[in-house]
């Protein structure tokens, strides 16, 4: 038997309500369109003037605006976001593609980030409309403090999310500063607002695990407990290749996080999304509630992956089944 959900039964703020548009999210998303198509920006535009939910996305910032942890995270990381990067310099520096990426290791040893990986950028993973005209992109991953992220939905929390985007934003720019003095254009990218492209598929398609049910990347070592950043660039980074560890399977069994939801947005079956089967979780009933609650997190702190050292130790055990069930094929 799941918990008690001392968040259930969910009533959003009328308030917020008014402002919520005619069109669905879920349509916006493509959920249940059996075409392939280009994602859709709807949520967290860097002009909220331009999409139906517009409206909805300033509304989050009236919720609490005096909370001092939240200031003191946003203040800390327009700070970032507004350091110069270095300009490009006149010389490349030349390098094998392995030795470029295996480079990015040093970035992880500095704590700048928990997690790197390349990829070749693909049109598909940019939004309608848009395009990214460089050939590789970096993704970077660095880890919540797990003891703040488990107070999802409390305004710790929130700050905690806020506080890691600005370690994203600034682990992209120092990658991307790095390559500017090795001679090699590069455009840092931090969410949540990535304007040109979808960070989620090339961090899947580098190596950074596989999609959980709750619409989130897990990966082996970091679960879900992380955010993402990128940088883009010419410069010619071996890519580095997707992994499995038998997460998706996971997910199918599990329903920790679909039971933790409290406006249940969280399907228990993979749903259609632009003609592909994907786990999904729905827009219309999310948003509300993680606009009250500067993000909520709840999906993400429950999710058993998440738990500090207990992702590889779940990784080891699903490897050990599996052998044992292609074994018993024979």
């Amino acid at each position: 038997m799941p918990k008690p959900n001392p968040y259930r039964p969910y009533q959003p703020d009328p308030a917020q309500m008014a402002l919520m548009p005619a069109v669905s999210g879920n349509d916006i998303n493509g959920l249940d369109d059996p075409d392939p198509h280009p994602p859709r920006v709807v949520y967290w535009a860097p002009d909220p003037n331009q999409i139906p939910h517009g409206e909805m996305q300033r509304w989050f910032y009236t919720v609490q605006p005096d909370a001092p942890a939240l200031l003191a995270e946003r203040a800390a990381r327009q700070a970032i976001l507004e350091a110069p990067l270095p300009e490009v310099a006149a010389e490349e520096v030349t390098r094998a593609p392995e030795d470029w990426t295996a480079l990015l290791d040093g970035f992880v040893e500095a704590g700048l980030c928990e997690k790197t990986g390349v990829a070749e950028m693909q049109t598909e993973w940019c939004y309608e409309g848009r395009s990214v005209p460089q050939s590789r992109v970096i993704m970077l991953g660095v880890q919540h403090d797990y003891a703040r992220l488990s107070q999802a939905p409390e305004v710790e929390a929130g700050a905690e999310v806020i506080r890691q985007y600005g370690r994203a934003t600034h682990a992209a720019k120092q990658v991307a500063g790095w390559l500017r003095q090795e001679g090699w254009a590069a455009e840092p990218v931090a969410g949540p607002m990535t304007g040109d492209f979808t960070l989620i598929p090339p961090a899947l398609a580098c190596g950074f695990g596989e999609l959980g049910k709750h619409g989130s990347i897990i990966d082996r070592d970091l679960g879900a407990n992380f955010r993402l950043s990128a940088v883009l660039t010419d410069a010619p980074f071996a890519p580095t290749p997707p992994r499995e560890h038998g997460i998706d399977a996971f997910c199918a069994s599990c329903r920790i996080c679909e039971d933790a939801c409290p406006p249940e947005a969280i399907y228990p079956e993979k749903q259609q999304v632009r003609g592909a089967r994907k786990w999904y979780v729905d827009f219309d009933q999310c948003l509300p509630f993680f606009n009250e609650h500067h993000g909520c997190g709840i999906c993400i702190a429950v999710c058993p992956w998440s738990r500090p050292g207990v992702g590889p130790n779940l990784a080891v055990k699903l490897a050990r089944r599996a052998e044992r069930e292609t074994g018993d094929q024979f």
